[in-house]
């Protein structure tokens, strides 16, 4: 694995991008290549969609991924996983069953190297607000992800707002149980100010995105943020998304974690295009952290 990685904000690449080519015209290895070649050392993977038999891998796909993250120097830094309140088509999952299966995502996250979990919770509304029983759920884990060093983090993601009421229930639950292992991943979508959509009922008042100072106050509780990108341009710019003032912010405040990128723009399902896209988003990445 890499070593000596600088303080500060970091590159790294979510799973996602290549999940449309992920064993079909690409192994996990082309992967690796590729954010190696792109010197990208964070990753994010996607657990049901990049382990093989998941969630109970075998020995021989474990020590495969741990000789491909030492080759390509790559540093396992997010487990992206769902909470599953949903798994049962005639009721919603109990707090035991829930907290049983994200107890064993945080053992296998731990097993596999990754210190943060993009711990999906079950939604109730068009803001992503979380299923009632979070609280209960997260609580029942907590002393397991402080044991294996992994920190649990909902996505925040559009149309969400850094603002919401929920982020606030979210900050008073990480502050009444004095925890560093729940916090947030935040998605960059949240800051898109071009070519945003509304939901359906949306309040007309409602803001559409969230400003970039907005991330301030939440940086103590963000651990690695999803670098959401639609569309790079041939100057290396995100047209839709003000990256180097989010980014700056992030900087004068000392935010120490990895930036994955995340591509969710056209034509995802052409491999060339996404990787001429993602090693766009890389520039871009270098020329805000500088390295």
């Amino acid at each position: 694995m890499a070593q000596n990685e600088p303080k500060g904000v970091k590159r790294g690449v979510s799973s996602y991008c290549y999940d449309k080519f992920l064993y079909v015209n690409m192994d996990m290895e082309d992967m690796f290549r590729d954010m190696y070649d792109m010197g990208a050392t964070g990753l994010e993977i996607l657990a049901d969609g990049v382990i093989e038999g998941y969630p109970y891998p075998s020995t021989a796909w474990l020590d495969k991924f741990f000789a491909l993250t030492e080759r390509y120097n790559i540093i396992p830094v997010e487990y992206g996983h769902w909470v599953e309140s949903r798994l049962f088509p005639d009721r919603d999952g109990t707090v035991e069953e829930q907290a049983e299966m994200l107890i064993h995502d945080i053992k296998l996250a731990h097993l596999m190297g990754f210190t943060c979990m993009r711990t999906k919770l079950g939604v109730i509304d068009e803001t992503l607000s979380p299923w009632t029983d979070w609280r209960e759920v997260i609580r029942r884990a907590l002393p397991y992800a402080e044991k294996f060093d992994v920190r649990m983090q909902p996505e925040i993601h559009s149309p969400t707002l850094l603002k919401d009421p929920m982020m606030m229930d979210y900050c008073e639950f990480i502050d009444k149980e004095q925890t560093k292992f729940f916090g947030f991943n935040i998605d960059f979508g949240v800051f898109r100010n071009k070519g945003v959509h509304t939901f359906p009922g949306q309040d007309p008042n409602r803001p559409l995105w969230s400003e970039p100072e907005d991330i301030v106050p939440l940086l103590p509780y963000v651990y690695c943020c999803h670098a959401k990108f639609y569309d790079m341009d041939e100057n290396f710019d995100e047209v839709t998304i003000p990256y180097k003032k989010v980014v700056q912010l992030m900087i004068d405040n000392g935010w120490d974690g990895y930036l994955l990128s995340e591509y969710e723009g056209q034509n995802k399902d052409n491999m060339f295009h996404v990787q001429t896209q993602l090693r766009r988003h890389h520039v871009l990445l270098k020329n805000l952290i500088g390295y």
